[in-house]
């Protein structure tokens, strides 16, 4: 009895110090969850356009992008879950003289969302998202360019360019 009455208080202590320390802290190991965070988080973390693009599926007005007329080697990455998240390669962006940056393909198809929409003019078309944060990043359409004949229509506020790395010559 006694041991059955030691082990009950030893594991009431233990659930009661893990309720007062709490789960601030995650382990290093676990993922951060970009998908469910609220409202507050995104709103802290994104200047106002950037908030209203990504998180309230806005439209940045065109031709006013910084990545419209932008044609440097490298990858284009989402602007709220960032850096280790790849959505778009540089060598497959094109003018399609929309305003905003476009692509006619990505080989990080596995990072993007699509959902199904229909326009005013009841064509239909989908909307692409940033599978790891849900961010809206613009729209895919069906008028572009070959071998796909796709044109992934996108916020420039919506992504960050990494330049690809370069190998010296010398070596």
């Amino acid at each position: 009895m006694k041991m059955i009455l030691k082990a009950i208080t030893v594991s009431v202590y233990l659930v009661i110090t893990t309720l007062s320390i709490g789960f601030a802290e995650m382990p290093k190991n676990m993922p951060f969850d970009y998908k469910n965070q609220p409202d507050s988080y995104w709103k802290e973390k994104l200047d106002p356009l950037t908030y209203t693009v990504c998180r309230k599926a806005g439209t940045e007005r065109p031709f006013t992008g910084e990545y419209d007329k932008f044609y440097k080697d490298g990858i284009y990455v989402c602007a709220c879950c960032c850096c280790d998240y790849p959505l778009f390669d540089s060598k497959h962006k094109f003018d399609s003289k929309t305003g905003w940056p476009s692509f006619w393909d990505t080989p990080y198809l596995d990072h993007l969302e699509k959902k199904k929409k229909r326009s005013f003019f009841l064509t239909t078309y989908h909307e692409v998202l940033c599978k790891r944060c849900g961010s809206h990043l613009g729209d895919v359409f069906t008028d572009g360019p070959k071998p796909t004949g796709l044109r992934y229509c996108i916020n420039s506020i919506a992504l960050k360019f990494i330049p690809r790395e370069t190998k010296n010559p010398a070596n």
